[in-house]
């Protein structure tokens, strides 16, 4: 009689725990699908860069990346980084691709979502300008009409007065200091070109570079030029779980898939991004990226 009711009594103490643990995940993935991906966060990085003038002690790059406009990330939401962005008056915004949301398929998909979104991005502001590169769903499958995805998503973006860098960079005059931004085409679909970035290169200057996918700063930072590189990509992985991190990263956005690395001599910074692939995150908001360099 004992025996049965202490084996009663285990069975009732396992059910109340798988139940509980069937109740917490529920629960989780309640919140990862309905809470957090519109939990805007404002991540603030200060990054010392040694070739920085004094004169640009202080200086702010806004860094948004991964927007994916559709199916997952809605308009309005866009919205509410873009007008964050601008809050912060920033001297200078970076774009870091994946403007759309695109498969790799020979079956031509509707990207036409760039118009709807070009509109918006181009309303941030920024003293020195908003600058822009393409990520890796940016080139993927064309729209109806079976255009490449790049010369639609480049052009909407353009369009809307919001240069895109493709293996080009820019001297910027800042008083009477310089900084080099470059933006170096997607990795993954073996469009990217540094040295083509770089050819302009004035020498002695601070050196920016914006890449979609983070781990080629494993290649980049072979180059003394350049001080700083800003990715996306890796949004994260969208789910990070405790002690392992996530284990969803992309290929070239699993080394280095979120936060601030000293790769070298160089800095690399990763952002979560703002968009969804999928439609969920847990422990990996969304984030508006505030960068101030220090000397």
């Amino acid at each position: 009689m004992l025996e049965r009711t202490s084996r009663r009594n285990l069975l009732r103490i396992l059910g109340y725990g798988f139940g509980g643990t069937a109740a917490g995940l529920l629960g989780t993935s309640q919140y990862g699908v309905w809470i957090e991906p519109d939990l805007l966060q404002l991540k603030r990085v200060q990054i010392p860069l040694k070739r920085l003038p004094s004169a640009l002690d202080g200086f702010r790059i806004i860094y948004l990346s991964d927007f994916h406009l559709y199916p997952h990330t809605r308009i309005e939401f866009i919205q509410e980084a873009v007008d964050l962005a601008n809050s912060l008056e920033p001297d200078l915004v970076a774009l870091g691709g994946d403007f759309v949301t695109a498969r790799r398929s020979s079956i031509p998909g509707q990207v036409d979502e760039i118009a709807e979104l070009a509109p918006v991005v181009a309303q941030l502001n920024a003293r020195y300008g908003v600058f822009a590169v393409l990520g890796n769903h940016d080139h993927w499958r064309g729209d109806l009409k079976g255009n490449p995805n790049e010369n639609v998503v480049r052009q909407g973006l353009e369009k809307s007065g919001i240069p895109v860098l493709v293996n080009r960079g820019i001297t910027l005059e800042i008083g009477r200091e310089r900084v080099y931004l470059a933006g170096v085409d997607d990795g993954w679909v073996k469009l990217n070109d540094l040295p083509k970035a770089l050819e302009n290169h004035p020498g002695g200057v601070t050196t920016i570079v914006l890449m979609h996918a983070p781990d080629f700063a494993d290649e980049f930072h072979k180059d003394e030029r350049i001080d700083l590189q800003l990715s996306g990509h890796s949004h994260g992985g969208q789910v990070r779980l405790p002690l392992i991190g996530s284990p969803f990263c992309p290929p070239h956005g699993r080394k280095y898939d979120m936060g601030l690395y000293q790769v070298g001599e160089m800095w690399l910074y990763t952002s979560v991004g703002l968009g969804l692939t999928v439609p969920i995150r847990f422990n990996c908001r969304p984030e508006v990226t505030e960068i101030t360099l220090t000397v």
